[in-house]
Order: C-alpha cells, then sequence, then structure tokens
C-alpha cells in the first residue's frame, strides 16, 4: 500500500469516529469541536485526492461559517453546561486533541510531500468559474433549498432563543 493509500484510510478513519464522537457527546460545545474536526479530514481528504479547491471551501464554509453559527446558537439558547466529574477533563478532551493531531500532521505530510507522487487517480481540475457554473446551472434549485433550510433554522434558533417579554 503506498503512502497515500495509507493517508486517505487514517483520514477515512479520523473523519467517521469524529463524526460518531460529535453525535454522542452530551456538551454541545465538545461536539463542535469534533465536527469541526471532522471537517478538517474531510478537507485534508479533499486535497489529498486533488481538488484543492473543495478542501478550501471545506475548510472556509463548514469549519469555518458554519461552526461559528453552531456556536452562536448554541450561546443563545444559553443552555446548562454539565456538572463536571473530577478527572473529567481527560475523557472529554483527550479523543478531541488526540484526532486533531493526527489530523494536522496527515495534513502537513500532505502538503509537503509532492504532489501527484504515486498517485494512481487522474487530477480532475476546474476553475473556481467552472466550478460555479455547474453549480449554478445545474445544481441551483439543492442550492436554493439548502439556503432556504439555513434560513429556516436560523429564524428557529431565533425564536428559540429570544427571551419571554412582558405579558407578550
Amino acid at each position: 500500500m503506498t503512502l497515500y493509500g495509507v493517508l486517505f484510510y487514517l483520514l477515512g478513519v479520523i473523519t467517521v469516529l469524529a463524526t460518531v464522537l460529535a453525535v454522542t457527546r452530551q456538551n454541545l460545545i465538545h461536539a463542535v469541536v469534533y465536527l469541526t474536526t471532522s471537517f478538517f479530514a474531510t478537507a485534508a481528504l479533499f486535497y489529498l485526492l486533488g481538488a484543492p479547491f473543495l478542501a478550501a471551501l471545506e475548510v472556509i464554509i463548514y469549519a469555518g461559517a458554519i461552526m461559528v453559527l453552531f456556536l452562536f446558537i448554541i450561546m443563545m439558547l444559553k443552555l446548562e453546561a454539565a456538572r463536571k466529574a473530577p478527572g473529567a477533563w481527560a475523557r472529554q478532551w483527550l479523543p478531541a486533541l488526540l484526532l486533531g493531531a493526527v489530523t494536522l500532521a496527515v495534513t502537513v505530510l500532505v502538503l509537503l510531500t509532492a504532489p501527484g507522487g504515486g498517485l494512481g487517480l487522474t487530477a480532475a481540475m476546474a476553475t473556481p468559474r467552472q466550478f460555479g457554473r455547474v453549480l449554478f446551472q445545474q445544481y441551483w434549485l439543492p442550492v436554493e433549498i439548502v439556503s432556504f433550510l439555513l434560513l429556516v433554522a436560523l429564524v428557529g434558533a431565533l425564536y428559540l432563543g429570544r427571551r419571554e417579554r412582558g405579558g407578550a
């Protein structure tokens, strides 16, 4: 198995494990940290497979904007933090730190190795303009549906997070 094969499977395992941990955490901040780790590992997978533009979009849109939106929603809802047991720090943060460190190491290794060296796949190249044309000409309806769903989620979070006022 080549180095790229090992990196691919390692990033795949990190993505799946971080996503499962994000779904199973009771503390919402920890879930956001795990989901961010999953997004970074997915971005490294995209870069490894020859799609640096998609990797950049994954980091900017998902790991950046969507995670900030999730954090704002969590702060607006003002959910109480779970009571911490003694020694809970290691159980809660050790998996996140370990997965994050492995993802960072694999990403640095992918960036420092020769691009395409020993890679059996042919690189599919597309400029951002070509990608945008395909996205908004062929897939305009799913893009609009997703944007509408995000708007509804934001309005719902604002409704749930608002404070009750005097008799209204």
